[in-house]
């Protein structure tokens, strides 16, 4: 079997995507890998389509130029809004993300699924899909939930701002009997310990990303490029914004200190 030790670049408009960056991590732990929070555009789920898919190329040259040999859209705006354009642009493996509502449909016992998700997420066609295809076996509840990404940006996983949002958008959820929820924003896992308590312990919680994670293995695998078992794993985190609060937020998220260095121009700027 060929390997290769190329690193696989990971993005996302902010600090979210780090939920999948830390799957990845788990499960390919010989792999270099490159993250760039795209955080001086942030947040995505309030801009247009179009800016969304030139900063998504933007950032896919950027890793390219660092000899990426995968791409990761680890945000679900920019999965919606871009994956189809990167695909005909760029011939490497690039695995996308998009809420898990078929594993939800599954796995209901009340019939009842809710989806917590960003507004441009909600309104793509991409989603439209999803749901049309899943959602016929269940009924499918969605909860745009403005604000509730921010606080994640903020490293705000367990305050009073996070607790009032998550009150309001899980409320009509549960009125309605949802016992299996649906992360539709790479920012949410992080709130799980929240959610969890809030929902009640008998509400299921899907996470898309170790599915992400497998995904992407298995494109290696087909491909031939996983890093060999012997390598040593690395990574390095990029931002187009200013580094001091992201820093500080990897650092929490992650339970370590990273060093974040800035995108250079002309990635920094695009769009």
């Amino acid at each position: 079997m060929s390997h290769n030790q190329n690193p696989i670049g990971i993005f996302d408009s902010g600090v979210g995507g780090l939920s999948v960056f830390r799957q990845i991590r788990a499960d390919l732990p010989h792999e270099r890998l490159l993250y760039v929070a795209d955080s001086g555009h942030a947040p995505y789920g309030n801009k247009a389509a179009e800016f969304i898919v030139r900063r998504s190329i933007a950032i896919s040259e950027f890793l390219l130029e660092q000899g990426a040999k995968a791409i990761v859209v680890a945000c679900n705006t920019a999965t919606a809004a871009a994956i189809a354009r990167l695909r005909q642009r760029f011939s490497l493996p690039i695995v996308g993300i998009e809420p898990a509502i078929k594993p939800a449909v599954a796995l209901t016992h009340s019939g009842v699924v809710g989806i917590l998700a960003t507004g441009n997420t909600v309104r793509s066609d991409k989603f439209a899909a999803l749901l049309n295809q899943h959602g016929q076996r269940a009924r499918v509840l969605v909860q745009p939930c403005p604000g509730l990404a921010d606080c994640v940006e903020y490293g705000d996983l367990t305050g009073a701002r996070p607790r009032a949002l998550l009150e309001q958008y899980l409320a009509p959820l549960l009125a309605c009997g949802v016992d299996t929820l649906v992360l539709g924003c790479t920012h949410y896992p992080f709130l799980i310990p929240l959610i969890q308590q809030l929902a009640g312990p008998e509400v299921a919680i899907l996470d898309p990303s170790p599915a992400v994670a497998r995904q992407l293995r298995r494109r290696l695998d087909a491909a031939g490029l996983r890093a060999d078992d012997a390598a040593v794993g690395g990574e390095r985190f990029f931002t187009s914004g200013p580094s001091e609060r992201p820093t500080r937020v990897i650092h929490h998220v992650l339970g370590r200190p990273v060093r974040l260095e800035t995108l250079p121009e002309p990635f920094h700027s695009v769009g």
